[in-house]
């Protein structure tokens, strides 16, 4: 069986079989015209920190959605999730099944709630969140490393992966890759900040549903090639025949491998402050009831490239019509080189660069403000011109990922691991539970947090120098947020009594509101 790829936004280390077309350059080169022309109109709308960190709370409901929704997909839709389907099955969905119900619960628990936060306290950041809901600069201070932290490393992973997709859409060698991508999107961040995000992300957002949609139309065209008939019954009458284990619930991951895919994907969602920190914008907080449903129709949209190129590719390679891949990252690629005609591979493609940008600019801002906000905050610093101090901030880190991800390989497939299980572990307890339960308290929100932290550092680094190894389907991710969720209760029940000195009123109407 072939060794399925890591199931997060997209690690490729390997080149894309995609020639450097006129058509495909063209688009690639249209989009970055775009976006740069968005940033810098959104860059004359900045005036404070406010409108750099926040938007100045002025996002509509159809704006936050895509945006969180291409933030939370970026690249991985279009190639690591359908390469991750094409090697393990069916049972690479249960990465994405929780996504519909996670909006909902986010919207449920926390979305409000950080809204009506925003207007009683100056929050900037989800650690401001936590530093106001526990009366704890020292909590706000860890949570803001852990973000920081994370925040490099899945960078790093995200200006890889737009490297590989420049390398083979425009010609240019890995390095050019990354600088070109990183250069491009600094343009517009550095200048715009999350406003400019939120109105590419619009755009991104839309390139990405049209993307799925026209790809999946080509999907259910498969015919002759794979056996009788059309569609989804003859791919899949394909697949049954050569590999049945593959349209198994599990396919070829496991049970284990694929609830504990579930755990961490349906719960990690909740702390990932790229979304997350979104919350704070929204113009109207009433209209978050919607929010679940526009959400959920983007994702289904963009979900169908995920599921339809991956069972198309597999159909197309078990009855011999495509030779074997030589890495399942390829199974995009090669799906729009053999299906569908060239200009709908360039959207596809531009799509790739959008959302992978979109990502990568809420990682901008987000660890922008750890680093100038939440980390001196904590040690009784700051001060001075926050604007100012966020736009170097942002070029700081970004030049950072960018060297990082030149060290290609194992490295950059650790760090983007390593971020994903640093968000869950050391946000999901002390702000998701704890912006709905009056019971928590400032020890148990930093025993969780350092648990998260140490832990997540701890089992990554032991793994990737194989001085431990965890059991088939475990994953480091899952093993330190359960960690985090035991500390968080049992230290918030040692030290009960000091839950209501821990609350402040305002933040307890919110709580119980």
């Amino acid at each position: 069986m072939m060794v399925p790829p890591l199931p997060f936004p997209i690690l490729q280390t390997v080149p894309l079989p995609v020639p450097a077309e006129p058509v495909v350059v063209g688009a690639i080169l249209l989009y970055f015209v775009l976006i740069l022309g968005i940033g810098a109109v959104a860059t004359r709308e900045i005036r404070d920190a406010g409108d750099f960190f926040l938007a100045g709370k002025s996002i509509g409901l159809v704006a936050l959605s895509l945006s969180a929704v291409a933030a939370t997909l970026s690249g991985f839709t279009f190639i690591g999730g359908p390469g991750l389907l094409y090697a393990v099955g069916l049972g690479a969905l249960f990465i994405i099944l929780p996504a519909g119900i996670t909006n909902a619960v986010g919207a449920w628990v926390l979305a409000k709630r950080l809204r009506v936060l925003a207007d009683v306290r100056p929050v900037l950041t989800l650690p401001d969140a936590i530093g106001a809901r526990y009366r704890s600069p020292g909590a706000q201070g860890l949570a803001g490393l852990s973000v920081l932290l994370a925040v490099v490393g899945y960078m790093a992973t995200n200006v890889l992966a737009m490297g590989v997709v420049l390398e083979a859409v425009l010609g240019v060698g890995l390095g050019w890759g990354i600088w070109i991508g990183a250069g491009v999107t600094l343009a517009y961040a550095v200048g715009g900040g999350i406003r400019a995000a939120i109105w590419t992300d619009v755009l991104q957002g839309t390139i990405m549903a049209l993307a799925s949609i026209l790809v999946f139309v080509f999907v259910l065209g498969v015919g002759g090639e794979v056996g009788e008939g059309r569609g989804l019954a003859s791919i899949s009458q394909a697949i049954l025949a050569h590999d049945p284990a593959f349209l198994e619930p599990w396919g070829h991951l496991g049970p284990l491998a694929a609830i504990s895919f579930l755990f961490v994907f349906s719960m990690g969602v909740l702390g990932q402050p790229h979304v997350l920190h979104k919350f704070y914008m929204l113009r109207r907080p009433r209209d978050f009831r919607w929010y679940p449903l526009v959400s959920a129709l983007a994702l289904c949209l963009t979900v169908l490239l995920f599921f339809g190129v991956g069972m198309a590719v597999k159909g197309l390679v078990v009855t011999g019509a495509v030779p074997e891949l030589s890495h399942p990252d390829q199974a995009t690629p090669v799906f729009l080189l053999n299906q569908t005609p060239l200009l709908l591979a360039a959207l596809v493609f531009a799509g790739v660069v959008a959302a992978i940008m979109s990502t990568l600019n809420s990682f901008m801002n987000v660890g922008a403000a750890a680093l100038v906000h939440d980390i001196p905050r904590a040690l009784g610093a700051g001060g001075g011109d926050l604007l100012a101090r966020g736009r170097l901030a942002t070029l700081a880190i970004t030049v950072v990922a960018a060297l990082v991800a030149q060290h290609s390989g194992t490295l950059v497939a650790f760090l983007g691991i390593f971020g994903w299980g640093l968000f869950a572990s050391t946000l999901v307890p002390a702000l998701a539970v704890g912006m709905n339960w009056t019971g928590a308290t400032r020890a148990g929100a930093i025993a969780s947090i350092g648990t998260g932290l140490v832990g997540t550092v701890a089992l990554e680094v032991g793994a990737f120098f194989g001085l431990l190894g965890l059991p088939a389907g475990v994953t480091v991710s899952g093993l330190t947020l359960v960690a985090s969720f035991l500390v968080f209760f049992g230290v918030s029940w040692l030290t009960r009594n000091q839950a209501a000195d821990d609350l402040d009123p305002d933040m307890r109407v919110i709580i119980e509101g």
